[in-house]
């Protein structure tokens, strides 16, 4: 298998994510040049800060148009993760640029209920269900726990975009599955145990049999 290929954004945190990968058996590389991706077999895109941070460095690198070839004409996997996961969808309540719009989804900040003692960010450790069978996360007793530092989250206009979901005061989507189109919120490269499975379950993806979590391995 050819490494896992990460755009090297200023707005990433790759340390952890190249030694998880590996961790598990794979291989991964950070690139600075769009051009790297046009051979890519699995690209992450990592991202951590602030929605047009994020789309701003995408734009000015000259990423965009090589993330959409390798994502949307040749189809290869490709996971956000946290922030890059926002960076999916079509926009932000976070700011003002448009995003990737691979998936039909908006970003929004939490909304806490009243009366309620929990805060926004979301941070720590919490529950992820999947919300239906993907290539992530698979469902287990007790639920898949991983590690989360977000005050936006997003809302899928197509229900089937949901791959798993969570609850700070309101359910969320916790990740996202579109073909061949993956996204985490939280930071799998943080989450233990539970983040080595869901790294070698991406190794082991294939759009074409879109074998849900927990039945292959790297």
């Amino acid at each position: 298998m050819k490494p896992v290929l990460i755009p090297a954004l200023p707005c990433g945190n790759f340390a952890s994510v190249v030694k998880m990968v590996e961790h598990v058996g794979g291989k991964a590389e950070l690139v600075d040049r769009p051009e790297r991706l046009k051979d890519a077999e699995r690209i992450i895109l990592a991202g951590v800060g602030a929605f047009d941070h994020g789309m701003s460095a995408i734009r000015a690198g000259g990423w965009e148009e090589a993330l959409g070839d390798a994502a949307l004409v040749r189809k290869i996997p490709v996971m956000g993760i946290c922030l890059g996961m926002q960076l999916l969808c079509k926009r932000s309540e976070e700011g003002t640029l448009p995003g990737l719009g691979w998936i039909d989804a908006d970003v929004v900040r939490f909304q806490i209920p009243q009366g309620s003692t929990l805060k926004v960010p979301h941070m720590g450790w919490n529950e992820v269900r999947p919300a239906r069978a993907n290539p992530l996360v698979a469902a287990s007793d007790p639920p898949a726990r991983f590690y989360f530092v977000h005050s936006y989250h997003v809302v899928c206009r197509d229900a089937h975009d949901r791959a798993a979901s969570c609850v700070h005061g309101i359910e969320f989507t916790a990740a996202l599955h579109r073909g061949n189109i993956l996204g985490a919120q939280f930071h799998p490269e943080k989450s233990h145990r539970f983040g080595m499975e869901l790294f070698r379950n991406f190794l082991a993806f294939e759009p074409q049999s879109a074998a849900p979590a927990g039945t292959v391995a790297c």
